[in-house]
């Protein structure tokens, strides 16, 4: 998919037809998704480095949802459960990541240029993902639900499964380095 398509419903496989899982099919997922899927993929896009793996992160975490659909008791807390599949997946991806893939001092994006208003503002954006994408996962995770997603820190806690002190401490540390980024200052002219 390209960034400018228009995001059609993701291929969800049916349950495999068997005596014990007969095929279902949950017309009310299919309408939640074409409703919620642009709001969803934005999320798995702030947990990732690239938007082919935030579809697919999406893609699996929607996979898990399709399943559980009929387990679900509250489906107007669907974005919740779907949030939290995203960062559970995410987190199991992350534990299990290639051995290639390493930290480094430098990212490999080149410098942006100063410009005009439409191109500064971009380029404070990109410094922006950058910084946060140097952040500890965990602290990432809470940065992008509380400022991002929007969510209360009572919100975030409940997604994570942690306490609010610990969303409010790791939030904290996690601006801290934020505002220490050599690219985030401001330049001194």
């Amino acid at each position: 998919m390209t960034p400018h398509s228009s995001h059609p419903v993701p291929y969800v496989p049916a349950a495999r037809s068997t005596p014990y899982a007969p095929h279902k099919s949950y017309p009310s997922f299919a309408s939640y998704v074409r409703a919620r899927q642009p709001v969803l993929l934005r999320t798995a896009r702030s947990l990732t480095a690239n938007p082919c793996d935030a579809e697919d992160l999406l893609q699996t975490a929607l996979t898990k949802t399709y399943v559980a659909w009929d387990r679900i008791e509250d489906h107007r807390a669907l974005d919740g459960y779907v949030r939290r599949a995203l960062l559970n997946t995410r987190t199991s991806q992350w534990r299990k990541r290639k051995v290639d893939e390493f930290a480094c001092d430098e990212l490999p994006e080149p410098e942006t240029v100063a410009a005009a208003d439409p191109a500064e503002h971009q380029a404070l954006h990109d410094a922006m993902w950058r910084a946060i994408m140097k952040l500890p996962a965990r602290q990432r995770a809470m940065v992008v639900l509380r400022y991002y997603e929007d969510l209360s820190e009572v919100q975030t806690a409940e997604v994570l499964g942690v306490s609010v002190g610990t969303v409010k401490s790791a939030v904290s540390r996690a601006l801290g380095k934020l505002r220490e980024d050599p690219e985030l200052r401001p330049a001194k002219g």
